[in-house]
């Protein structure tokens, strides 16, 4: 079964129908909560623009990592999710993905939980976020989330990508306030 097929059944799969077996290898990826030492991985592997490109741009200092961790440490006790650390096989940090609630109030999916990824660019095009983010799904589904949401920067084609491979639908568009950019808000009954 080619990619182009795969993708299509994940997109238009009954409501409530299993995922499909991937057909094609897919990497080995392991999640944990980010620790302190998180923090310096994650500013390591994301101090790259273009990694940055859709996310607000420049690189972000060391303290924005610290909060970033100790909040998604307290949001994985809170609510049994957060955006956990991806790890090799090799026990290296590629990144992180997983959910948390919406962290804004003005604009986008108010009050829900979303997905969410980031990668280093090293690990790129090579199945990870895709891996890590079916992973994320399923914890979540174990937690009682009914439904996650995706917002992605509308030329953001790879993390596109990556949703549309978890079977996500679009659903709104927003408009993100600080760039005037068009950001698609993707949805999964999960």
């Amino acid at each position: 079964m080619s990619r182009a097929v795969y993708g299509w059944l994940l997109i238009n799969l009954p409501k409530g129908s299993p995922m499909p077996t991937v057909p094609y290898p897919t990497p080995s990826v392991h999640l944990r909560v980010p620790t302190d030492e998180d923090a310096l991985a994650w500013h390591r592997v994301f101090d790259d623009p273009e990694v940055m490109e859709f996310l607000g741009g420049p690189r972000a200092e060391f303290s924005v990592y610290e909060e970033l961790t100790a909040r998604q440490r307290r949001h994985d006790a809170e609510h049994g999710h957060c955006l956990w650390t991806v790890l090799d096989d090799a026990g290296e940090v590629l990144g992180f993905t997983g959910a948390q609630p919406w962290p804004h109030t003005s604009f986008g999916p108010v009050g829900e939980t979303e997905i969410g990824w980031r990668l280093g660019r090293a690990a790129w095009g090579r199945g990870y976020a895709t891996a890590a983010a079916r992973t994320t799904l399923e914890r979540v589904r174990d937690t009682g989330v009914r439904e996650i949401v995706a917002m992605i920067n509308a030329r953001n084609e790879r993390s596109l990508a990556v949703a549309r491979r978890l079977g996500m639908r679009q659903a709104e568009t927003y408009t993100i306030p600080v760039s005037e950019q068009a950001a698609y808000c993707f949805r999964l009954e999960l």
